[in-house]
């Protein structure tokens, strides 16, 4: 019989979103997030730990992306 199948991302998400989703952070001066990676580390690699956020919330499995070094 058929079987559903997935088309990759079971969630979808803009990187847009994951754009202004940082901007709401930096303004409210965030804390760190679970792996205790700061606003100013994140933004040492900003475009590279954006992307990681991206992809882990597309894949939303609920895990913590670990961004810090």
């Amino acid at each position: 019989m058929g079987e559903l199948k997935s088309s990759g991302k079971p969630f979808e998400i803009s990187k847009r979103e994951v754009w202004e989703a940082y901007e709401r952070v930096k303004a409210n001066k965030g804390a760190p997030g679970v792996d205790g990676c700061s606003i100013e580390e994140f933004e040492a690699d900003l475009k590279n730990n954006l992307y990681k956020v991206w992809s882990a919330s597309s894949r939303a499995r609920g895990e913590a992306v670990k961004l810090g070094s």
